[in-house]
């Protein structure tokens, strides 16, 4: 794209988890660098749209929330399309020249056709994206990274992918508000913190567990590194996982100096970046880590990491267990599985040696 681009306005779609909005952030990057001047919106839900409204790349945040229209569609036809086309209305506005749609969505790539998008751009999963002026064939993210796949996509704008960074916009607000919560936690004067989040995030809804290794492992992970380092322990995790960290610091031996988990995702950047490390699951928290800047250990079961992991891999370690049946999630499914070997056979002993390459 040069300097002038021929596409003044640009629409992305993701209405996805935080860590997939996060791996847009390179795409969102590379098309920047070039065009400094290109006008980016972005179709998000409710629960990303914090991290979008503060990265200053993005200049509109149109939200959508399937669970909304389910519920509207319910209750009154007319009403959900009169909200279809109220929310199709405010896109069609903007006069976007460009949409780039990664949600895998069989309708966007229509409804974007609607409103008088001329250029569609995006990967047709499974033949449902026949409104796509350019497409990438798609049964599932398996070869590679999916920031990759995302960067595929500006291949057909004349665009290199020069970054593949992640990134994340803390304010001075955030980074403040961090500073003084942990100037009340029960810290034991250890000269430095490590982040513990046994949750994951809400992306896998009520599967959540299949990708959690036991909070009881947390802990005495948790008495470990503050056995062997001179660390203090603080548990994260967002408002759903409140009980998941008080039970992994009531089995503690030393109690965590805090436990943090009514924050915004710009607070818990921040929170993750006082930290010298973060043990994470699979999930938004560790991309968020990453996007920090904030050195990881990370613990995936069912999940392949080469394509849902810390990227780039520098300053991360993978904490994973060989065994035949993983990785069981491919093209989007989890294989039904009762015994969850691939996170419940990882030791406490395999974390911390791990950790220990990073303190």
């Amino acid at each position: 794209m040069p300097s002038n681009p021929p596409y003044k306005k640009i629409l992305i779609i993701n209405i996805f988890g935080l860590g997939d909005v996060l791996f847009t952030t390179p795409l969102i990057s590379n098309i920047k660098s070039v065009s400094p001047e290109v006008f980016i919106g972005y179709v998000c839900n409710k629960r990303t749209a914090p991290l979008l409204a503060a990265n200053p790349k993005v200049g509109k945040i149109f939200i959508y929330e399937k669970d909304d229209y389910r519920e509207i569609f319910k209750k009154s036809k007319i009403g959900f399309f009169k909200k279809l086309f109220q929310a199709l209305g405010e896109i069609k506005k903007e006069n976007f020249g460009l949409v780039i749609d990664v949600s895998l969505n069989k309708y966007a790539s229509f409804l974007m056709w609607l409103v008088g998008i001329k250029k569609r751009i995006g990967f047709d999963f499974r033949g449902r994206s026949p409104f796509l002026t350019d497409k990438i064939k798609l049964e599932g993210y398996d070869e590679k990274h999916v920031i990759e796949y995302y960067l595929d996509l500006l291949s057909g704008l004349g665009i290199p992918a020069k970054t593949r960074h992640l990134e994340i916009f803390i304010s001075r607000e955030e980074e403040l508000w961090a500073r003084e919560s942990l100037k009340s936690g029960r810290f034991r004067e250890k000269d430095f913190l490590v982040a513990l989040v046994p949750g994951g995030g809400a992306s896998w809804g009520r599967d959540a567990a299949y990708k959690r290794w036991p909070p009881e492992k947390y802990a005495k992970l948790a008495d470990k590194i503050i056995e062997n380092f001179p660390a203090d322990i603080i548990l994260l995790g967002d408002s759903l996982e409140e009980e998941l960290c008080r039970r992994v610091a009531a089995s503690m031996k030393e109690k965590p100096a805090a436990i943090f988990n009514k924050t915004t995702v710009g607070q818990f950047a921040a929170l993750l970046k006082s930290c010298r490390m973060a043990v994470v699951n699979d999930g938004g928290p560790l991309h968020i880590a990453v996007a920090a800047g904030v050195k990881t250990v990370s613990i995936f079961g069912p999940v392949d990491e080469n394509i849902y992991g810390p990227y780039p891999k520098e300053n991360h370690q993978v904490v994973t267990k060989d065994i035949a049946c993983r990785p069981c999630y491919r093209r989007f499914r989890r294989a039904d599985c009762e015994h969850i070997n691939c996170l419940n056979t990882i030791t406490v002993e395999d974390v911390l040696e791990r950790v220990g390459l990073h303190l």
